[in-house]
């Protein structure tokens, strides 16, 4: 069995629905995620703000727009008069229990069970469909079997075990469709798994069922192998080790989520990803497999903020390092990369909420200077240190540009850099330049 999963985009309307349809329509058996039509959960998220904010009529407002988009939805995705009756039954359904909001008390638990209906609109609007084109599936509602446990991670025993007992109770089916994101926490509340949203559905399903492959279709062919937004002719990569995909997911590469996949790289199950409007791509296969020696891919990650700690104490001393992470535990900041000497270290973050409140306590350690609006330039592939040549190669080719920072050895599979937002072009050309063509 595979799981499919299609993301937004790929259901981002009623011809995108049929296209779906046809993708999905083989003999093979399969268990489909749909996530939320594009554009649904920026709409939901709006009216549950409108609520908080106890803007009653402006809630209602967008309610009734976003209603009106779906309707136009139903008259181009339906050829009979029943079922277009019947889908607009699911839709007067989820849209007045949108309403119903308006004379409840709005917090956060309402706002989860207001994002959830992006989901199951489309899911079951596309069960329909494919009841009118005859295929032989069911849906089965994620909120029967996908949970959280205490900790707010998702309780993968419980997800199998429940999954695995829906899918013995309703044998017989091509088709298994169910959303993705959404699930319930252990206390049986809505909630949604945030990291990956539907990636991470497809990624726990598939190795809840043991499957053979999980497919990821968006609208992009694949990772590239470097960011199509500044370096001209990239290419989809053929195959990638979780590894580097994870690298590639964390420093940029949008297309994936970094933890999304954890569930399938435990499980060894490969995850391709494909693109819906050409499905005779033969887009990105994660697996276990590394191409030996080879580098893969360039990506970046913006908005970074270097933070350099200089101290004559940390000479030759022990419990330095400890209380400067101790800080940035303290604010639950995590640190991207790290570089030491023996009277400093320098680290970078993306997240500068509590910049001031860290730089304020690092200050009790030593002299501390901030450097804001940095790029991480990563490059990707098989790293490892006796594959000599390829630091030459990568430092050869940003030459001319200033680094700020240089990360290597923490990771077999990523070198990193650390540069002025300004020179991010010119870096991921250079490197383009020197590694792919």
């Amino acid at each position: 069995m595979k799981v499919l999963k299609f993301g937004g985009t790929s259901v981002g309307s009623a011809e995108r629905m049929k296209k779906v349809a046809e993708l999905i329509s083989n003999d093979e058996q399969k268990i489909v995620v749909l996530s939320a039509m594009s554009g649904t959960t920026n709409s939901l998220l709006e009216i549950a703000d409108y609520f908080y904010k106890n803007n009653v009529d402006g809630a209602l407002e967008h309610i009734i727009a976003l209603e009106n988009k779906y309707f136009d939805v139903i008259e181009e995705l339906y050829q009979t008069e029943k079922k277009k009756s019947e889908a607009k039954d699911i839709l007067k359904s989820h849209f007045d229990y949108l309403r119903s909001f308006a004379n409840a008390v709005f917090t956060l638990f309402e706002e989860k069970a207001v994002v959830a209906q992006g989901e199951l609109l489309s899911t079951n609007l596309f069960q329909l469909y494919l009841e009118e084109i005859g295929e032989n599936s069911i849906l089965l509602p994620a909120l029967d079997f996908m949970r959280l446990d205490k900790n707010g991670e998702p309780d993968t025993e419980y997800i199998k075990m429940h999954l695995l007992e829906l899918l013995k109770a309703n044998p017989g089916f091509k088709i298994y469709l169910t959303q993705g994101f959404i699930c319930r926490n252990c206390y049986g509340e809505i909630d949604n798994l945030q990291r990956g949203g539907s990636d991470y559905t497809a990624s726990l399903i598939g190795a809840a069922v043991e499957a053979e492959e999980i497919q990821i279709w968006t609208d992009i062919d694949g990772l590239h192998n470097n960011d199509p937004r500044y370096v001209k002719n990239t290419k989809a990569i053929p195959m990638l080790n979780f590894e580097e995909a994870a690298e590639l997911a964390y420093f940029g590469a949008k297309i994936l989520h970094p933890t999304c996949i954890l569930p399938a790289k435990l499980a060894n199950i490969p995850v391709r990803l494909l693109n819906t409007l050409q499905p005779e791509a033969p887009g990105t296969l994660i697996s276990t497999q590394i191409n030996k020696g080879k580098i893969e891919a360039v990506a970046a990650k913006d908005g970074i903020t270097a933070i350099k700690i200089k101290s004559g104490r940390m000479l030759l001393a022990y419990g330095f390092l400890r209380k400067v992470f101790e800080i940035f535990e303290s604010y639950k900041t995590p640190i991207d990369m790290i570089t030491t000497s023996e009277v400093g270290v320098s680290v970078t973050i993306d997240n500068t909420k509590y910049l001031e409140e860290i730089v304020n306590d690092l200050k009790k350690l030593g002299t501390v200077s901030v450097d804001k609006d940095m790029v991480i330039v990563c490059v990707v592939g098989d790293l490892f240190y006796e594959n000599v040549g390829f630091q030459a190669q990568i430092v050869e080719a940003l030459k001319d540009i200033p680094i700020r920072m240089i990360s290597y050895g923490g990771s077999n599979y990523n070198i990193s850099f650390l540069i002025k937002k300004e020179d991010k072009g010119k870096a991921l050309n250079a490197l383009s330049d020197a590694l792919f063509n």
